[in-house]
């Protein structure tokens, strides 16, 4: 009876994660159910995407830079069909500060994912800090604390490699903004550990006189050549980049095998080689597509003369062009639709695995009451110097999904009635970004359509509409449009022009626009993220009031 009890209760606890597992979203799905898939696989921001096949299963993460949970972790059993199982850093990053500040760009640049004699390891590159690693004996966690395992400023884009003979190895790059040095190559031996560097980095590539910018290594063998793949030649205009050479540190000869060509696929390159158990070859890399970020797409892949060619090669010339649609990797069997969640219903006791914290994550932000089905958000006070959100720790964001969909999220608000100024609402967040923010003033509740240019700059919001509430409990709606026009070549050329618009209810039938429409832009070297939270003055002390979030629902 105890035992049928306690099952009873794990499986309560458990259900809400197990059933994410198969989600299939509304507005994206790669797999075309006919034995295609369309690129992108992910329309969302994986950017410098990284993956590593043990078995048949396929696990992938991506730079996370100052978001929490950090260094989402996908799984797939086809390279299509992905979810998210979990995180690899899931509080915090160091340094801890207090208060929590959000680290626009920074922390994980670039991370490698690897899995050797029986443990999963991911590197990555803080480019203020040096190289870190992390490891576990299951890809969805728990995962070692962050060690720092080469200390330096401007050391990126970092990937291990273990050879034949024990020795174990690191490639990296360098950001010119830190280290006053860009488009190199270097590498250094590491402790048998993997903990710490045991030699100092030797630069093994320059690309400065025809592969500029050349960053993001990954090392690997095959045959008699160690290879490196690498992309070049800049994040939204550049190619895929193979070095190849005999010998660990060179010299490496270069070839460019992947490039935009004649498709319409900007900037292909940065990823990851993967092979199926069938022995196919496969590349997974991003395109930049501007405001949606950095979104995965899939390649077919095959060794010509002892390089790889990524893509299809109409013409011969060794350099492929990226697919926009394809037949799906033969992985010896079928498996069912599955896409990254986005919806939520928050009937679970943590945090859903889409969403992430724009800071270090603080344990008094939020409640997650998932026998009562809402997770409360607690306000929580603004800094000192607050000049818009951009400075905000507490706003819960997840990625865009897909060009065209609709986001809605139902609220109850139960600010402090003590005082004015504490404020909830629907935010999308980039350098610039909108919302519809509800506040309690002196009058009561008031809901605002608001944006803000240039947030990064400091500048402050401004309000394009008004509206009294009469209750607490409302559904704030984002509509995102993008009809496949590029912005102007001024303002960058290869970027989608995204376009979002506004509207409440208040029974959740009858929906009211509010505002302006408002052109969405990306972040700090991440897309839009849309989300929600809650704040206060800064000069309120003590205690405050709170948001109940009912549920997010992610819909055409």
């Amino acid at each position: 009876m105890i035992k049928t009890i306690l099952s009873s209760i794990c499986l309560l606890v458990f259900l809400p994660s197990m059933a994410q597992q198969n989600y299939v979203s509304q507005v994206w799905v790669s797999d075309q159910g006919d034995g295609t898939y369309r690129n992108p696989v992910l329309y969302a921001d994986y950017s410098d995407p990284d993956a590593c096949r043990v078995g048949d299963d396929f696990y992938l993460t991506s730079s996370s830079f100052g978001c929490l949970p950090g260094l989402q972790i996908l799984h797939s059993k086809d390279l299509v069909n992905w979810s998210i199982i979990g995180a690899a850093v899931p509080y915090a990053l160091p340094p801890t500060e207090m208060p929590e500040r959000p680290e626009h760009g920074n922390r994980v640049w670039a991370p490698s994912i690897r899995h050797h004699d029986g443990e999963f390891y991911i590197f990555w590159g803080d480019p203020d800090q040096g190289a870190f690693m992390v490891k576990a004996k299951n890809a969805a966690g728990p995962w070692s604390e962050p060690t720092l395992v080469k200390a330096g400023k401007g050391i990126i884009d970092t990937c291990p490699y273990w050879d034949t003979d024990g020795r174990v190895y690191l490639v990296h790059a360098y950001a010119g903004s830190r280290a006053q040095l860009k488009s190199v190559i270097a590498l250094c031996e590491l402790n048998a550990e993997a903990t710490r560097a045991i030699s100092p980095s030797r630069i093994i590539f320059d690309g400065h006189e025809s592969q500029p910018t050349c960053e993001g290594p990954k090392l690997y063998r095959r045959g008699d050549y160690y290879y490196i793949l690498l992309p070049a030649g800049g994040v939204p205009t550049g190619w895929q980049l193979a070095l190849r050479s005999r010998h660990l540190y060179g010299p490496y000869e270069a070839k460019v095998v992947m490039a935009q060509g004649r498709t319409a696929i900007n900037g292909p390159h940065q990823g990851a080689w993967v092979d199926t158990p069938t022995g196919e070859d496969w590349f997974l890399h991003f395109q930049d597509v501007g405001a949606y970020g950095r979104v995965l797409h899939l390649q077919p892949m095959k060794w010509v003369d002892n390089w790889p060619v990524i893509g299809l090669d109409p013409d011969g010339d060794g350099c492929g062009e990226p697919v926009s649609a394809y037949r799906k990797p033969n992985v010896g069997r079928a498996y069912p639709l599955c896409t990254p969640q986005e919806s939520d219903e928050f009937g679970g006791y943590t945090l859903a695995p889409q969403w992430q914290w724009n800071a270090n994550i603080n344990e008094k932000w939020a409640y997650y009451a998932g026998d009562k089905g809402f997770a409360r958000l607690y306000s929580y006070p603004v800094v000192a110097d607050y000049k818009n959100l951009w400075d905000v720790a507490n706003l819960l964001l997840q990625k865009t999904p897909a060009p065209n969909f609709t986001a809605t999220l139902k609220l109850t608000f139960s600010p402090d009635r003590r005082y004015t100024g504490e404020r909830t609402g629907l935010v999308v967040m980039g350098l610039d970004y909108a919302g519809l923010v509800v506040e309690h003033t002196e009058r009561g509740l008031v809901l605002s359509q608001l944006e803000c240019k240039q947030a990064d700059k400091g500048t402050p919001e401004h309000i394009n509409a008004s509206t009294p509430l009469g209750q607490s409990a409302l559904y704030l709606r984002v509509k995102f449009s993008a009809d496949g026009t590029r912005i102007a070549e001024s303002e960058g050329g290869h970027d989608l022009l995204v376009t979002c618009r506004f509207g409440y209810s208040l029974d959740g039938k009858k929906y009211t626009p509010l505002g302006n429409p408002f052109r969405v832009k990306e972040g700090k070297w991440i897309g839009a993220k849309m989300g929600t939270f809650c704040t206060r003055p800064a000069i309120v002390t003590n205690d405050g009031g709170w948001v109940d979030l009912d549920w997010f629902r992610v819909t055409r």
